[in-house]
């Protein structure tokens, strides 16, 4: 007859300190990193079945790891004593119930909870995989998530009979009323109240000083080789992250205010710590983050990078974006050289890529003895062509505001020796252009922002040409022409749309925007939309598709311009089964030392991954990641604030960017 020994394990049994091996539970408590487990070496080897119940943090030591279940279930007929006339027995440990259901905690390779349909499932420590059939050599895996629905029935009908006494209380009550102003609660049901209307009440408070603490926690145990902190959860950081991971030495903590797009993120990657934060709100949470990482990546939009690049500097921790180096950052440099850090910005695409194209064309013609005559790049984040149904022929792929605000963006450039000084305000799209280098894509090339400071930072300031713009499909200028005349790209603050001020519709907002009354009607408030953007028919059609005349309600943002945005993201954006495009061309005129002219032409055109990474996401985040990487390898060494525009920086992404499928095509004109 069999006899099973049941045996309670207690710390103490287990756990010892690495130094001494020797256990006190009061240095426990303080320094649980010292400590160790022996379970797998003095108790698992003689264990058939655990049922493991512990509490678990990051900084306590495990039950069991990888390695451990890999080296409890290797056969003992691989060890000498063993002979084919007396084998020895399989491995004794066969199965763990966990109901701690702490999932990658005490059990490491305990990695999901089974279900009441799929109660148990097998742990192949050689494969390090766990799968639903119950045959072949493992550990039989039970996890239990939710005791009540999963233990037997008597356990259910004890949580029942406890709870069905206060359920009338409960119905009565209501959940959209804040919790202190519910005065009809008994004790026991107020005090059980963990969270009301967003907010823990005020007796689990102590929940989110746990949260803080294991985040902390997480960061702290970090790999040696780099801890990344990515701000932002939006279209690119999903490339960054894919990039970023692929060295398992590196963890990232991706830190957003938008906890549900956060976790939907990370969750397809390892070695991810998720972090909520708002830089606005949470100051002293962005300080003690920065302090506890190698580097710091900076998705956010361009106004918050300041107040990052300020927090890096303080605690000299490196960092990288993909976007404009503006002349608030550029007033930095000194400080971060003082710091000994390195601040790399504009490493995306636009700005990126094409200065990286830029860069090694006008290296190469400098080494030959040539001199630069001009230089053209244009670029855009479009639809597919296929996707380019609506009336502006562009679908957002990035920030809907900063696409609006572009377009009435000041901007200069020199052609043929002449300075082009365009006002802000729109003039802008005056100054757009047919683009013929791609006939078959139908597009128009509009002005972007100051061209002319990339004389002296490519080192061309002889070229009597120097121009840097944006592209689309054709009708766009003329599209939002007609938006800029009816004041929906206003970044100023509007009464009407303040907090305090009463709700509005679209159509009473139109009707002030075009200075009549309120109470207009319909007719009248086309005739003056009409008359306002200068009785352009497509202007207007565009103006009824996106139904800004009609009396839905508006949803306020600070100004016009982010409202409108707001409006129009959810008819401009991609539908499933839709793929964007970019486009980038560069072209730069060489004069050799013969006298010939010679225009070299980089065009680089990718598309978008279908229920993948956008274009825009792709060739954004992989060259930010990329450069990150850089750093974090000590392959980029130079301090300050600086762009990817020397050969040490730009070669070596050119060349990883080509292994992701960005392959640009190369062409010459001679003159």
């Amino acid at each position: 007859q069999s006899k099973i020994y049941c045996t309670v394990l207690s710390r103490h049994h287990h756990v010892v300190r690495k130094s001494d091996g020797k256990y006190d539970p009061v240095d426990y408590q303080h320094h649980p990193k010292l400590y160790t487990s022996r379970f797998s070496t003095d108790i698992a080897p003689y264990t058939t079945c655990l049922v493991n119940g512990i509490y678990w943090e990051l900084d306590t030591p495990r039950l069991l790891t990888h390695s451990d279940a890999q080296n409890l279930l290797t056969s003992a007929k691989d060890c000498d004593s063993a002979s084919d006339g007396c084998p020895e027995l399989p491995h004794r440990f066969l199965a763990i119930c966990d109901i701690s259901a702490d999932t990658g905690g005490s059990i490491e390779f305990m990695t999901e909870c089974t279900s009441i349909d799929m109660p148990f499932c097998m742990y192949d420590a050689e494969q390090q995989g766990i799968h639903d059939s119950l045959e072949g050599n493992g550990i039989l895996m039970c996890s239990i998530d939710n005791l009540p629905a999963q233990l037997p029935i008597e356990a259910t009908e004890y949580f029942g009979d406890k709870l069905c006494p206060y359920l009338w209380e409960m119905l009565t009550s209501d959940a959209k009323q804040p919790l202190e102003k519910e005065n009809g609660l008994t004790p026991i049901i107020r005090n059980a109240v963990i969270a009301s209307n967003g907010s823990l009440t005020p007796k689990f408070k102590y929940i989110q000083k746990l949260r803080a603490n294991r985040e902390s926690a997480q960061i702290r145990s970090m790999s040696a080789k780099g801890r990344v902190l990515l701000l932002g959860s939006g279209y690119v950081s999903g490339p960054v992250l894919n990039y970023i991971t692929r060295d398992t030495d590196i963890e990232v903590t991706v830190a957003s205010v938008l906890e549900d797009q956060l976790e939907k993120l990370i969750s397809n990657y390892n070695h991810t710590t998720p972090v909520t934060l708002d830089i606005m709100k949470d100051g002293d949470k962005l300080s003690s983050l920065v302090k506890s990482h190698d580097l710091v990546i900076s998705l956010l939009p361009g106004v918050f990078h300041p107040i990052v690049m300020k927090e890096c500097i303080e605690q000299k921790v490196n960092m990288v974006t993909a976007s404009y180096q503006t002349p608030e950052m550029e007033e930095m440099h000194q400080s971060a050289l003082d710091a000994g850090i390195t601040i790399l910005n504009e490493v995306g695409l636009d700005p990126g890529i094409d200065h990286m194209l830029a860069m090694k064309r006008i290296d190469e013609a400098k080494e030959q003895g040539s001199t630069i005559e001009s230089f053209v790049s244009f670029c855009g984040g479009l639809p597919a062509p296929e996707c380019s149904d609506n009336p502006l022929g562009y679908k957002f792929s990035w920030s809907p505001s900063g696409a609006l605000i572009n377009t009435i963006r000041p901007a200069i450039y020199i052609k043929d020796g002449k300075v082009i000084d365009i006002a802000a305000g729109g003039a802008v799209l005056d100054n757009a252009n047919p683009m013929a280098f791609f006939p078959g894509f139908n597009l128009e090339g509009i002005p972007n922002r100051d061209s002319l400071k990339y004389g002296k930072s490519y080192g061309i300031q002889s070229a009597r040409t120097l121009l840097r713009g944006t592209l689309r499909f054709k009708g766009y200028a003329n599209t939002m022409k007609g938006f800029n005349k009816l004041g929906l790209i206003n970044p100023d603050p509007n009464v009407l749309l303040s907090p305090e001020a009463p709700p509005i519709t679209w159509r009473e907002l139109m009707c002030n925007l075009v200075g009549i009354a309120p109470s207009s009607s319909f007719a009248s408030l086309q005739e003056a939309v009409y008359e306002k953007i200068e009785r352009d028919d497509h202007r207007m059609s565009t103006v009824m598709w996106l139904g800004i005349l009609e009396d839905n309600p508006v949803q306020k943002e600070r100004n016009i311009l982010d409202t409108f945005a707001k409006h129009i993201e959810p008819k401009l954006s991609y539908a499933p089964g839709e793929r964007d495009l970019v486009v980038l061309r560069n072209d730069v005129g060489i004069r050799h030392t013969s006298g010939q002219l010679e225009t070299k032409h980089d065009s680089l055109v990718v598309y978008g991954d279908v229920g993948g990474f956008s274009a825009m996401a792709k060739t954004v985040g992989y060259p930010c990641a990329i450069g990150a990487e850089m750093i974090l390898d000590g392959e980029i060494s130079t301090k300050g604030m600086i762009c990817p525009l020397t050969k040490d920086i730009y070669q070596p992404i050119l060349d990883r960017i080509r292994t992701e499928g960005f392959m640009q095509q190369k062409h010459l004109s001679h003159f």
